[in-house]
Order: structure tokens, then sequence, then C-alpha cells
């Protein structure tokens, strides 16, 4: 997509709601010439108290979309997430993200000392074999065992390089997903301190997720129904998954300026035959293409081959998209409201432009909008 953030902006919005008085800077950033950045703040409503509660909240809350266009004018404004019925039209197509995310949570205590130890499942290695991240570290020695339950113990047989563990489980012949299932919690991201709830095991997942395998959960694909996937499907627009299983990498802020210099954890991805035919197909027809969520841009920027077609593909992707960056598969962009200095902001700068990006986050602001993981949407055509 080119950079058109010079010219006008369409920002509509649904009714707003009171938020939390408190502040929390979220930063906006682009680049200069040689890959350097331009910092932008803004003094945004702090969701904190609102990720507090919002476990509590009727689904109503995530009923607000922003819509950035590239046009002549102001259009009407969209009550919610349901308003992209009027954007989507028959033959266009919707890519979502359908990796699942797995309970990675877990409590331990020490075989020796009783002390208490927390597990976060970051990826399997082998038989078995998972990394690990522990806390707190420090107390978590190679030979140490750690007790989960009556069904399940682990031994730290290994540290890694970022400070991690390698840990070997123990289940006997029991099945590991059911066991995580009963005694494992949902990975909330760290910006949200407060315990989980049974709330969050529904809520923090997408109704189309398929393939476990997740540690984050695609936030833009948080705000779509059962009852808006139906509504689309019968207005004829074409809906098709990838998979990206999106690592705790997710939530690691960008801390150089060089933007050449940062380094991507790189996620496993997969983008079926079926999907890439039919993402060629349209880009043979000149039809639009709507990815829902930055990993799904992602994945389809990852097995862009030439011009604008795609191949398919599963494997590892590592792939950071900034400004600036020539779009070749997307032409739509559903995404969500991201934390300061994170590589998602900066691929959806790098999508609408920066200054398009920053004058709907001051709107979001003044519209009392919600951020992060479960907060509102925003559109961008």
């Amino acid at each position: 997509m080119i950079d058109m953030s010079m010219g006008p902006i369409h920002i509509s919005s649904g009714p707003g709601s009171d938020s939390s008085s408190m502040s929390l800077t979220i930063v906006l950033r682009t680049l200069e010439k040689e890959n350097k950045v331009i910092w932008m703040t803004r003094n945004l409503p702090d969701q904190r108290k609102i990720l507090d509660i919002l476990g509590h909240l009727d689904d109503s809350i995530l009923d607000r979309m922003i819509v950035i266009e590239f046009g002549d004018e102001l259009r009407s404004k969209l009550n919610g997430i349901n308003g992209l019925l009027t954007k989507l039209e028959k033959n266009d197509l919707l890519i979502m993200n359908n990796t699942k995310v797995f309970p990675a949570k877990l409590y331990a205590t020490k075989d020796r000392t009783d002390a208490k130890v927390e597990i976060f499942l970051l990826r399997e290695l082998g038989d078995r074999l998972w990394e690990v991240l522990v806390k707190p570290a420090r107390k978590v020695r190679i030979g140490n065992k750690l007790i989960l339950s009556k069904d399940l113990f682990c031994d730290v047989i290994d540290n890694t390089v970022s400070g991690g563990r390698v840990v070997r489980f123990e289940f006997g012949d029991q099945n590991f997903d059911d066991i995580l299932n009963k005694i494992g919690h949902p990975p909330l991201p760290p910006y949200i301190e407060r315990p989980t709830t049974k709330q969050d095991t529904l809520r923090y997942q997408t109704v189309y997720a398929e393939k476990r395998g997740a540690v984050a959960a695609p936030i833009a694909g948080l705000h779509f129904t059962p009852e808006l996937i139906t509504a689309l499907k019968k207005k004829g627009v074409r809906i098709y998954n990838i998979t990206l299983h999106i690592g705790l990498g997710t939530f690691k802020p960008v801390q150089v300026e060089d933007l050449n210099r940062h380094h991507m954890d790189s996620e496993y991805f997969e983008v079926s035959p079926e999907t890439a035919l039919a993402i060629n197909e349209a880009k043979r027809k000149r039809r639009r293409i709507f990815a829902v969520g930055t990993s799904t841009v992602r994945a389809l920027e990852t097995v862009n081959v030439s011009g604008f077609q795609i191949s398919p593909k599963k494997g590892w992707t590592n792939k950071f998209i900034h400004p600036p960056h020539e779009f070749k598969i997307v032409d739509g962009l559903i995404t969500s409201f991201h934390q300061p200095e994170s590589t998602l902001l900066m691929l959806t700068s790098a999508f609408a432009g920066y200054n398009f990006v920053k004058q709907s986050y001051k709107e979001a602001k003044k519209k009392n909008y919600r951020f992060l993981s479960y907060g509102d949407a925003m559109l961008i055509t």
C-alpha cells in the first residue's frame, strides 16, 4: 500500500463511554531517512483498571470501531463492529488467523522446599520437552523438580540464552493437552496484572479458533461474533483462514532507533493451498482482500513470492514490517489499538500512514475508546 498519510482522513466512531481518568503514554513511531525513528506521544486513557474488570462485562463493550478510509470526504459514522457489513462487499475476501490460545500459564511447587513457581509455556521442543519461562527465575535451577499436580511434574534440564528454562514433563500415559485444560490458565498479556477468571478462558479466544499453539490471542479477531461471521457470509464475503501461532514476543517493545537491528521472535505459520488459491484468484480478478489482525498480514506478506501472488507454505517467520513498506496482498486491515513501541503499532503505521494512525489515536482518546487486548477496533481501507 502506498503511504498516503498527507491525504484526507475519514474517522468515524460509535458511541462513547466512560473510562478511567488516569493517563497512559502511547508512543507512535515512524521513520526518517536511514531507518531512524521519530517519537510522538499522546496521553490516552489508562486501560489498566478497565482490563481489571473487563472479564466481568458484557460483550457489547467490544462493539465500537474507528474507520480510516483513503477518500475525499468524511463519510457516515459506524455504530460498531457490525458496521463491517456496510464496508465489505460481495466477493471480498476476509482472511482470519485461526490459531488457538492454549492454557500456557501453570503453577507449581518445588519438590524439596514447597516454594511456589509460575511456569509459562513458550514452545514445545520435542517429545515432552518444552521451553518455558519461570518466575521467580533465580530460584529455579537445573536439577530442580517442579510439581504441578498429582498427574504432572517436570524436571529442569537446561537454561536458555533468553533467561528461560528447558523442562521435561512427566505425565504417564495421560494426554498432556487434557491435563493443561484442567490445571492451566489463560496466558493473559503481561499488562493485565489481575488473576485470570473463567470469563478470560472464553473471552481471550476467537470464536473461530481451531489450531492450538498460540500463547497470545490474535486480538483483532476477538471482535467477531458467530452472528457477524454468518451475516458476512450471507452477504457473499468469502472467508478463509491462515494460521500463525503468536508468541510472547508480540509484547516485546522495540528499543532500538535503527529498526533493522530489532530482532523478531520466530513464529510458526501455515498458509494452506486453498487459501493461497483463493487469494491469487482474487488478485487476478481485482477483488479486495481484508486481513483480520496484524498476524494475518505478516503471514501473507511472508509467503508473497512475486508481484501480487502468494504460495502455500508452512514454516517459521520473523518478518518485521515497519514504515516504509509496500504491501502486496492486503487491501484492508481490521486491527486493534496497540501498545507503545510495539511492532504491531509499527505495522499499522506502515499500512495506514503515520499521520492517519496519529489522528485515529487522537480520535480514540477523544471518544474514550478502549485500547489493547480487550479494547475496541480499527478498520483501515
